[in-house]
Parts: structure tokens; C-alpha cells; sequence
């Protein structure tokens, strides 16, 4: 009897806890609202970036970094293109697997590589990607028979993969190299370091409770299996090669001289990327670029600028020009397609319907 009190004891805190956290969660939800603190967080974040920028490019010359962008060496453009390409291939892969979680392993790679592709380049440049992304992967898979809570969970479960990812790629590089993120939040390196060693902590936690037995969320219709473990490793792994390459891509491009390393850029280049999603403005700009000019502060400011130019324009401005173009072409030949199917059935029936008019 005695061993089993002080476990009903720790069952009763953990639920008071978890009542207290619910209640906690609902009063600010009555009061304030979680969606108006998620705005005014944007807004803050967005208000910081615009006084940031002012600040460090109110004197900046455009000429120089007109000549610089000029001068610039093709082959490093050439590198920092192959990486992008290789970044947005590597995120087919977010929604193929995504797929193959929520059991449509009829739905083709071609399929998913479209959504990947457009939903994610178009989601980054317009802002509020959770919408927009789901918007554009409604509409392709919705024509191999998806419905919207199936595609709402590729959606869940492809942004479960990015964010593994980023946990791992900014807990391991912080741990290792916590300067860097010192660089964008002015904490103290071994703060950054606790902040990565925590990171990593928990994100080994739930690598050890998905690998313990299957683990389900949601509830009614919307209910997920979460991968198991070896396939949480495999979700880790496919995050931090989409980020190893447009970090790459990044490093292709910023200035040679002072050499900071890979490991201090990609750690800076993450924390900004985050921020930018942070402010839902589209395609991070303005924030992505203020975060990237404060952390290198070493740097020639007109040769970082000219070396951010170039990373928007291979990153969201060209991936986004492709996939519009891709949906209008795709949308035409559907519209073709739909209307010769009309023309057919039309011909079929308008014997019929003449042969059974009265005379």
C-alpha cells in the first residue's frame, strides 16, 4: 500500500499541473487572446528589424554594392545556385514522407514534389505560409482524392520534419559554437550553450518516447501516428540536409574575408531564417536581413548586403517566379483538359436526348 501512494501522488500533481497549465492557457486565451499575442510578437519583431535596417543602412551606397554585385564571381553564384536547387529538392522529401506517414503511398513522388516545391516557395514569399502553403497543397492533392483534413495533416506533418531539423541543426551548432547565436540575442555564450544542451535534451526525449510504442494525437477524425523512431531519425536527417543546404548556399555568397567558418554562419543563418518565419512577413524580409547584418557586424556592409541580395534572388525570388509559372501552366491544361471532357460527354448525349424528343 505504501508504494502505491507516493505513484497515485505523482499521477494527482502531475494532473493538478496539467489543469493549472490548461486553466492558465484559457484565461489568457479569454483575456488577451493567443492570436493577438501572436500578432503584436510579429509586429514587435517586424518594428525592431525596420529600426534595425535604418540604423545600419541609412548610410550604406548603393553604387558600391551595384559594382560589387556586378563583380561578384559567377562560379560562387553558380555554387550558391546548385545548393538552393538542392535545398528545395531535398523538400519533396517533407511531403513524401509526409505522405507515407498518413498511409497515401498511392500518391506519386512527381505529386509530392510539386506540392513540396510550390507550396513552400510560394508560402515563403507570400507570408502566413501555414496558410498559403496549405492553400497551394489542397489544391494539387485534392485531385489525387485528398481531403482537407488529410492534406492538413501533410501539412503537420512535413512541418513536424522542419522543425525537428531546425531543433537539431540550432541545438547542436549553439552547444558547439554559441557565439554565433550570442551574435543575433546578446546572451552570454554558456546561456546559449544551456539553451542548446536543453534543446537537444528535449528533442532526445521525444526521439525516446516515439520509439517506445506508437504514439497517436488528436482526436475524432484528426488523429496522427507519429513515425516511429527510426523513421523521427529519418525526419531529423532530411531537416538538417534541407537547412546544410541553403546554409551552403548562404556561405557561397557572404564575403570571403574575415572567414567566420560553416559551423558560426549556418548557426546565425538558421536564427534568422526562424525570426523571419516569426514575423510572418514575406519571405522574412526586412527581419531575415536585419537579424543577418547585426550578427555580422564584421563584415563590409555593402559586400554582406550585395551577398543577401543574391541569396533572395536564387532562394524565393526565382523558386516563386517558377512555381507561378508552373500552377498557371498546370491550371491551363487542367481547364483544357476539363473542357474536352465536357465537348466528349456533350457529343454522347445530345443523340440521346434527340432521339427520346417527342416528335
Amino acid at each position: 500500500m505504501s508504494g502505491t501512494e507516493p505513484e497515485a501522488g505523482k499521477t494527482e500533481a502531475k494532473a493538478g499541473a496539467l489543469a493549472a497549465f490548461r486553466a492558465a492557457a484559457a484565461a489568457i486565451d479569454r483575456w488577451v487572446g493567443w492570436q493577438r499575442i501572436g500578432v503584436m510578437v510579429s509586429v514587435g519583431i517586424i518594428g525592431i528589424a525596420v529600426y534595425v535596417l535604418w540604423h545600419m543602412l541609412h548610410d550604406i551606397k548603393l553604387d558600391e554594392v551595384w559594382r560589387i554585385l556586378r563583380n561578384t564571381d559567377p562560379r560562387h553564384v553558380a555554387l550558391a545556385a546548385l545548393f538552393v536547387v538542392g535545398g528545395y529538392f531535398t523538400l519533396t522529401f517533407y511531403d513524401l514522407f509526409a505522405l507515407h506517414t498518413i498511409g497515401r503511398h498511392d500518391v506519386p513522388y512527381r505529386v509530392a514534389a510539386l506540392a513540396g516545391f510550390t507550396s513552400y516557395s510560394i508560402g515563403h514569399n507570400v507570408g502566413a505560409s501555414v496558410v498559403t502553403g496549405g492553400a497551394v497543397r489542397y489544391r494539387i492533392y485534392s485531385a489525387w482524392g485528398l481531403n482537407a483534413i488529410e492534406v492538413a495533416k501533410v501539412c503537420f506533418v512535413a512541418g513536424l520534419t522542419f522543425w525537428l531539423g531546425n531543433a537539431t541543426v540550432l541545438g547542436l551548432g549553439i552547444f558547439y559554437e554559441p557565439e554565433a547565436a550570442s551574435a543575433i540575442n546578446q546572451l552570454p555564450a554558456w546561456t546559449n550553450r544551456i539553451i542548446g544542451l536543453i534543446a537537444l535534451t528535449v528533442l532526445a526525449i521525444y526521439i525516446g518516447w516515439v520509439w517506445q510504442r506508437p504514439r497517436v494525437i488528436g482526436r475524432d477524425g484528426w488523429k496522427v501516428t507519429l513515425p516511429g523512431g527510426p523513421l523521427t531519425l529519418l525526419q531529423v536527417g532530411i531537416g538538417i540536409i534541407d537547412l546544410g543546404f541553403c546554409a551552403l548556399a548562404m556561405f557561397m555568397l557572404v564575403p570571403a574575408e574575415p572567414n567566420i567558418g560553416f559551423i558560426t554562419l549556418a548557426v546565425i543563418f538558421v536564427s534568422a531564417t526562424l525570426l523571419g518565419f516569426a514575423s510572418h512577413a514575406p519571405g522574412g524580409l526586412g527581419v531575415f536581413d536585419a537579424a543577418m547584418l547585426v550578427a555580422l557586424w564584421q563584415f563590409n556592409k555593402e559586400e554582406l548586403l550585395a551577398g543577401l541580395l543574391l541569396f533572395r534572388l536564387l532562394y524565393y525570388v526565382v523558386p516563386f517566379a517558377l512555381s507561378l509559372m508552373i500552377h498557371a501552366v498546370r491550371e491551363i491544361v487542367l481547364s483544357v483538359a476539363a473542357a474536352r471532357r465536357r465537348n466528349a460527354l456533350r457529343k454522347l448525349v445530345t443523340p440521346v436526348i434527340k432521339e427520346t424528343e417527342p416528335d
